[in-house]
């Protein structure tokens, strides 16, 4: 009998599905859309029951497409955001918002509502913070449940769930409430090398009851872990059988980084890096010694696979603020595919016409969403040094071009300060939306020095998650073992060494603007 597995990767846009063999081969995929809203400045929401009909359009139609028997399916596995769901003590969705158009029950990863808490969490001191660079971001766990406990007091009281959006995927499959020990210690403070739940830190940020109220398991699984069987309403919705097995699931970037850094950990792992790049992007590291730094959240010991430590630097806003670029600017519009494509197609033209001296004063500091990592700083704002009087739409593909190339800088910048820490980095494994933009590959070689190495499976969150299920499913013992089997490997991209002293010149820069934007944000 054939064995297949399913995985299904939810973005911030989108749900994605896959279909894949027990070598790893992506089969068929599929893509649906998922709502989100935006209700107020910083505010972002889901709506859980939304992107559970989209996971079940998407894999329905993954098996129309690999044409393959639906109990063939041996097991499933989920990763998603780390979106926060909650849900009454009953498992039906909690409204979040004041509009009755959609059951808003879900704060995604992007929302920034929670500031005032995290710099609480942060201004505590609190052991927990030696795994988050000693910053609390606004997009953890933990501020944004203070901000709900304060401010929606009716709803703290009334919920039965916490869910990362993860475990939720895999309680909503399944019916268990066992959490991945990726969410629980990336997302939610839980200490998987020593201490668990910290308890004092959860009482002295005011909310005490977190655990008990969520329903938070004192041991989570490791990812890949079988958690139950599918339930008969949810095998009946995804098209699949109710003997296929879910695994405990992964959050997106670390998926990306398994699919990505897969049969590597054997070969100097330090060296590698995966760079998961689309709407934000993540850059994941793994080591089999624990190694902090500020700035750089973990390292997070079996987060993914199990004894060995990963740590986790960060953008919040890349792919976004590309598209916010084009939305902003006079000249842009819509920022679809065909307008990233023209405006890279322009920049190709205005470069081979004007050389190095292409927009060669223009500056970007790309923190519009605050700096995640190295500086760990959410309060940070964007910088745009060099505008002239000039609308058109060459104007809107420099400054285009001067954005993509302040994201490659803050990966380098990420990097520098990984290398301090004892990670030599010098391969970095792309993945996500960025690895189909050509003009970024090459930024990414050449302004960080890195070979940067492109993916030749399509998506190498469904990869890694797909490793999830197979291991679930137990077409393979353990999941380190199925990394080895279903991993694949890429094509290498060297840095161009000419445009090295260029890229130096703008990196130095890049340091000192923002110099300058700490020594402005200190003036009175």
């Amino acid at each position: 009998m054939s064995a297949f597995v399913c995985a299904v990767d939810v973005g911030t846009g989108s749900a994605r599905a896959g279909i894949l063999d027990r070598q790893g081969k992506l089969l068929a995929r599929a893509t649906h859309p998922i709502l989100i809203s935006r209700p107020k400045r910083d505010f972002a929401e889901h709506d859980s029951e939304d992107i559970w009909r989209a996971i079940c359009a998407a894999v329905q139609e993954a098996c129309r497409k690999a044409a393959i028997d639906a109990r063939d399916v041996r097991g499933i596995g989920f990763d998603a955001t780390c979106s926060l769901v909650v849900r009454d003590k009953e498992g039906a969705p909690l409204p979040l918002s004041p509009s009755n158009e959609n059951c808003w029950d879900t704060i995604a990863w992007l929302d920034h509502r929670a500031l005032a808490e995290a710099d609480e969490c942060t201004h505590s001191g609190h052991a927990v913070l030696d795994t988050a660079g000693g910053v609390m971001s606004p997009e953890m766990q933990v501020p944004k449940l203070m901000w709900l406990k304060r401010n929606l007091p009716h709803l703290w009281k009334n919920a039965g769930y916490f869910f990362d959006l993860t475990d939720f995927l895999s309680w909503k499959a399944s019916g268990s409430p066992t959490r991945s020990q990726c969410t629980l210690a990336c997302k939610w403070t839980y200490l998987a090398h020593g201490d668990g739940w910290r308890q004092d830190f959860f009482a002295r940020m005011g909310v005490p009851d977190l655990i008990d109220r969520g329903r938070l398991l004192a041991h989570p699984s490791p990812p890949g872990g079988f958690v139950g069987t599918l339930l008969p309403e949810a095998a009946q919705a995804l098209g699949l059988s109710a003997e296929c097995r879910v695994g405990a699931g992964l959050i997106d970037a670390y998926a990306g980084m398994l699919g990505a850094l897969a049969g590597l950990a054997q070969d100097g792992p330090e060296r590698h890096a995966a760079l998961i790049a689309g709407t934000s992007s993540c850059l994941m590291t793994i080591s089999r010694e624990p190694r902090r730094f500020p700035g750089v959240w973990g390292p997070y010991l079996g987060a993914v696979l199990p004894g060995w430590w990963v740590s986790e630097g960060g953008q919040s806003a890349t792919g976004a603020l590309l598209d916010h670029v084009i939305r902003w600017h006079g000249a842009g519009g819509e920022p679809d595919r065909a307008m990233h494509e023209r405006i890279a197609g322009r920049i190709g033209e205005l470069r081979a016409e004007e050389g190095n001296g292409f927009a060669s004063r223009l500056h970007v500091l790309p923190d519009f969403h605050g700096n995640r990592s190295p500086l760990a700083d959410p309060h940070a704002l964007g910088v745009i040094s060099g505008l002239a009087l000039d609308s058109s739409f060459d104007s809107l593909c420099r400054l285009y071009w001067r954005t993509a190339i302040a994201i490659a800088l803050g990966v380098r910048h990420i990097l520098d300060a990984q290398r301090e820490g004892g990670y030599p980095t010098d391969m970095l494994h792309v993945t996500g939306g960025h690895a189909r933009n050509p003009l970024l590959m090459q930024l990414y070689a050449d302004a960080t020095g890195c070979i940067v190495v492109e993916p030749v499976v399509e998506d190498a969150m469904l990869l890694g998650t797909g490793m999830v299920a197979a291991t679930a499913a137990r077409l393979y013992p353990d999941l380190a073992s199925a990394a080895a089997g279903m991993g694949q490997k890429g094509r290498e991209l060297r840095p161009d060494p000419q445009k090295r002293p260029a890229f130096d010149r703008d990196y130095r820069i890049f340091l000192e603007m923002q110099r300058q934007r700490q020594a402005l944000d200190r003036m009175e």
